[in-house]
């Protein structure tokens, strides 16, 4: 697993911070959002860093996939069958932590355009 040590992310994989992890899998870690925009606001992000989604499906198509499945587990875990899943790419997009992750977001209504 690659890491970076100034990554708020990296440090809830590895435990040095503490985050409310809900589930793990061999290359994923789920855990709710700080400032949750839903009832269900859970980030999936693999253990490994890379900087945002484009990064991770070039690199790692495989695992782009197994944020998608472990999304699912967690929203059916949490009693979800609808939700939404987001991936912010840059900061124009609205990501503020530059560690690939996947928001996953039930329990509201959904609107398109989101906001």
């Amino acid at each position: 697993m690659t890491a970076d040590t100034d990554c708020l992310f990296c440090k809830i994989v590895t435990g040095e911070i503490p985050g409310d992890v809900v589930h793990r899998t061999e290359r994923t870690v789920a855990f709710r959002d700080i400032n949750p925009q839903a009832p269900l606001h859970v980030l999936v992000v693999p253990r490994e860093h890379l900087p945002n989604a484009a990064a991770l499906a070039e690199a790692d198509p495989v695992a782009t996939a197994e944020l998608v499945t472990a999304a699912k587990a967690v929203a059916a875990a949490e009693g979800y069958d609808d939700y939404r899943l987001v991936f912010n790419t840059g900061a124009d997009a609205g990501q503020t932590v530059f560690h690939a992750h996947l928001h996953v977001l039930a329990g509201r209504g959904q609107t398109w355009p989101p906001g």
